[in-house]
């Protein structure tokens, strides 16, 4: 993070003045005062150096380290490809490229939302790997995030939007001349590293994304199927091994893989021990210490990245024209760190282990500053294509803001300059030769079959991909011989998701393969059975559950994934007996998470339409803000940095978000930066001011209501108003100028008068300071109870808080508040509403008024009205919603 000098807030001209009024001091003092020492020179924490030269691919090449055995072939390059994020091959080995070309061309992103990108397609008209046909298959995009080829159709997903079309070229000319919509999300906001990618097809025939809490399913019409799954928490990229499993990344919570010991329909899981302890400590070659994470992200010796900060683009490989080694390990590009992870994957006692195999040092890391892979893929050839995007700046705008740590480190070395390049490389190995190029789209149904069996994980991807997109049910009776008698478990996998797929999943065929001789078939077996289950047909759950007994604790945990997801008849009373009988650690472990992983959001205290706002507000922040913030609301643990500190500030008990509501709201909608009570955190809040109204609500209303908090609804017309207020403001809060621009507190005095309709003799306790004393009603709460305030003179107040910490059942359920000038008149009132907690916070607008009178509007049995301290609240320096300076310079607002 940008170290600050202690003149942050003086603007340069103050600087200068208490420079010169220093000096004017120490001239003016006796000679026998000793003299002032020199100030000290002014050192450059960042001077300029010569410019990072970008290199040809050949000598780019030169500078990258693999194992023995390995090398890199240059499959595309600039000019034919630029600014390139993601690949995929359709059932001919055709590949389509993802281009970002808007995709931060200078260090403030200027232009980046111009749809000038695209998405190219590149064949071998030869069909020896070399792809020598280019053609731009869409063009004028706004920043294509996604491309996934069906048959002849290609799914693309964009930019600030959640929409995806399907897209077609009908003539051969490689550019696709129709569109229609498979999926209707509706437009998204937020910065640009905040939005979905990774649009994967699974072997259970859904098709999954980063971010979304949800799963698509392709109909053969213009409307995908929609379920909920748990919150994934990957960001860019996304992968599946052999057995169907989704596998995630995440760089902003610095998490590299995780959330990989389930399929993600069950629960979002991890456990203690999945991975050393070490694990995310990386091994770069490069030492610029150009990295959003700031001092505490590089070693001091050399600069060098320290722990994975940028991880995404992960591939699970599953291809055959590499060793035998390689297959089902997990690679994970760091494009901070300028280098590829590999991760043997182990499975034991159904828990997933990861380990670097490779101490001290990594699979693949380059000397090449430029060096950026960002993607992986297992091809058809069987080998592995890397995505090297080629670049200078690799975070989005945000983190590259004026007076940034990052900026400065860019511009020291001219990195802002490097931009329209990119390159894609194939990994091979000098023991085997590449496969041949599919042709699977010229093919039969009964051809596709067949594939099911292939040695690369590709093939049979894209096969069973093929057979459900065409929904040929001619080949049922093959595909069922196949789950029966087929030698290879991964294609019995393959033949009953398939059958799934085309409709045609028979319960007696799943009887059968309950006890097939493979646990990962029968695993798959109990998958299938769902989809039955949801149709009507609930036949197989005594069968299903009867496999919690098996030996294998991978095939228990989803026999009680399944019973979960279905809401089987008492299923936590069954998962709680099979823990009770099952001493598997993976069964502990992982069965008590599923068990427990579920959170009601909302109370008795909350509509009906209240609820369904947080709930969207929960979706939203499991999908997004609890990478940084945690599960629990207490800050995401930071990796390998000083004990206790936090990605981001807790939230659980945060005064930023249970005091004003504008609070909040202004953080989300224009961000907030530096150091929080003397803590600087590595997640700065970026503004998330591309989402509606209702989207900042939603979040606010959960975030001020969740982790111990009570603090009432916002609305979208409050985040209207105050988007309206601050439309001219471009920078991000300070906390110090976010609390001086929020409502400010009243210091009580003796002068203060408080009455109230019952109890009067104790009213001092609500002004006293003194959380421990209250005043109360000394009866229930009843419609027409009143407490007043009477100032010494006329204040512009604009709200008030009610704390009831003490006594957290006490507050108000409805109320009222009036104002007036004399005591004899009151008008409307200015506030009305209902208490939600331990703190009751009501805001109005800015009124002149000498009288306040707050009136309780419903009766509740058994509990009184109490308040242990009241706050009144005076308006806030409105002129910091438009500017980030201060009035007075070097102003501190603690």
């Amino acid at each position: 993070m940008n170290r600050r000098s202690p003149f942050f807030f003086l603007a340069p001209s103050a600087l200068v003045l208490t420079f010169a009024a220093a000096l004017a001091f120490a001239a003016d003092k006796p000679a026998t005062t000793p003299a002032a020492k020199p100030a000290a020179p002014v050192v450059d924490e960042f001077p300029p150096q010569p410019p990072i030269q970008p290199r040809s691919p050949a000598e780019e090449l030169k500078t990258i380290q693999l194992p023995a055995g390995y090398r890199l072939e240059l499959v595309l390059s600039e000019p034919d490809i630029k600014e390139p994020s993601a690949l995929a091959f359709d059932g001919n080995g055709r590949m389509y490229v993802v281009e970002m070309r808007t995709y931060m061309q200078d260090i403030d992103g200027t232009g980046e939302h111009q749809p000038t990108s695209r998405i190219s397609r590149h064949e071998s008209t030869q069909r020896d790997g070399r792809f020598d046909k280019h053609t731009v298959f869409l063009d004028h995009l706004l920043i294509p995030r996604m491309v996934l080829p069906l048959d002849d159709r290609v799914l693309v997903g964009l930019t600030d939007s959640n929409d995806i079309t399907v897209h077609r070229d009908t003539n051969g000319d490689g550019v696709a001349d129709t569109k229609a919509p498979f999926y209707e999300g509706g437009p998204r906001g937020g910065n640009m590293e905040h939005q979905p990618s990774g649009l994967m097809w699974a072997m259970d025939n859904w098709l999954y994304t980063t971010y979304n809490a949800y799963r698509l399913r392709w109909t053969g019409g213009t409307n995908a199927l929609r379920e909920s799954t748990a919150p994934n928490g990957g960001q860019w990229g996304l992968a599946q091994d052999d057995h169907g499993k989704p596998w995630w990344s995440n760089a902003g919570g610095e998490k590299g893989l995780w959330h990989f010991q389930t399929h993600v329909l069950y629960g979002a899981i991890d456990v203690p021990g999945q991975f050393p302890a070490d694990f995310a400590e990386v091994y770069p070659l490069v030492g610029l210490a150009d990295v959003q994470g700031g001092y505490n992200r590089f070693r001091k010796e050399d600069k060098t990245l320290n722990h994975f900060t940028a991880t995404c683009g992960h591939e699970i490989f599953r291809g055959d024209r590499l060793p035998a080694e390689m297959r089902g390990d997990a690679f994970l590009p760091e494009p901070v760190g300028r280098l590829i992870r590999r991760a043997k994957v182990e499975v034991r006692d159904g828990i997933t282990y990861l380990s670097n195999p490779y101490p001290k040092s990594e699979f693949i890391r380059s000397s090449d500053p430029y060096f950026r892979p960002i993607n992986m893929t297992t091809g058809p050839d069987g080998c592995l294509y890397i995505v090297d995007m080629y670049r200078g700046i690799i975070q989005e705008g945000n983190w590259t803001r004026p007076g940034s740590y990052l900026r400065k480190v860019i511009q020291q070395h001219s990195m802002d300059k490097v931009v329209g390049r990119g390159r894609i490389w194939r990994l091979v190995h000098q023991d085997f030769q590449p496969g041949p190029q599919p042709k699977m789209l010229d093919e039969t149904p009964a051809q596709w079959v067949a594939h099911l069996e292939h040695a690369n994980g590709w093939w049979r991807d894209t096969a069973q991909k093929l057979l459900v997109v065409r929904g040929d049910k001619s080949v049922v009776p093959a595909l069922t011989a196949l789950a029966r008698n087929s030698t290879n478990y991964l294609a019995r996998m393959h033949a009953l998701w398939t059958l799934e797929g085309l409709g045609a999943a028979d319960a007696s065929l799943l009887r059968e393969k309950f006890a097939d001789a493979h646990p990962r078939v029968r695993e798959t077996a109990i998958r299938v059975s769902e989809t039955l289950f949801k149709a009507g047909d609930k036949s197989l759950q005594p069968a299903v559950l009867a496999l919690a007994k098996d030996p294998d604790p991978s095939v228990v945990l989803q026999v009680i994934g399944t019973a979960k997801v279905l809401a089987f008849t008492n299923w936590q009373q069954d998962a709680q007996v099979i823990l009770a009988n099952n001493k598997s650690r993976g069964v502990q472990e992982i069965g008590k998470l599923l068990l427990t992983a579920q959170q009601s959001v909302g109370g008795a205290e909350f509509t009906k339409d209240e609820i369904k706002i947080l709930q969207r507000g929960d979706a939203i922040y499991k999908e997004l803000c609890f990478a940084c913030h945690g599960f629990d609301g207490k800050g995401m643990p930071q990796q390998g940095a000083v004990a206790g500190l936090t990605m981001a500030p807790p939230l659980s008990g945060s005064r930023t978000l249970i005091g004003a509501r504008d609070g909040p709201i202004l953080v989300l909608l224009h961000g907030l930066g530096g150091p929080i009570n003397g803590k600087t955190y590595e997640a700065q809040m970026v503004s998330m001011a591309t989402n509606d109204d209702d989207w900042i609500a939603a979040v606010v209303s959960y975030v001020r209501n969740s982790f111990g908090n009570r603090a009432g609804m916002v609305t979208k017309q409050d985040v209207a108003r105050v988007r309206k207020a601050t439309a001219g403001r471009a920078d991000p809060f300070t906390i110090e100028t976010l609390r001086a621009a929020l409502p400010q507190t009243l210091a009580p005095t003796k002068e203060w008068k408080a009455t109230a309709s019952h109890n009067s003799a104790t009213v001092a306790n609500a002004l006293d300071g003194q959380a421990d004393t209250r005043w109360d009603t000394k009866m229930v709460q009843t419609a027409g109870q009143w407490f007043q305030l009477e100032l010494p003179a006329e204040q512009t107040l604009s709200g008030l808080r009610l704390d009831t910490t003490k006594s957290r059942n006490d507050f108000p359920r409805g109320y009222k508040v009036e104002l007036s000038t004399d005591g004899k008149t009151w008008g409307k009132p200015v506030a009305t509403g209902k208490g939600v907690g331990a703190v009751t916070s009501i805001e109005f607008p800015a009124t002149p008024a000498k009288f306040l009178r707050i009136t309780q509007t419903e009766t509740m049995k058994g509990g009184f009205w109490s308040i242990h301290e009241l706050e009144l609240l005076k308006p806030g320096d409105a002129a910091l919603l438009k500017t980030a300076t201060p009035k007075k310079p070097g102003q501190s607002f603690e």
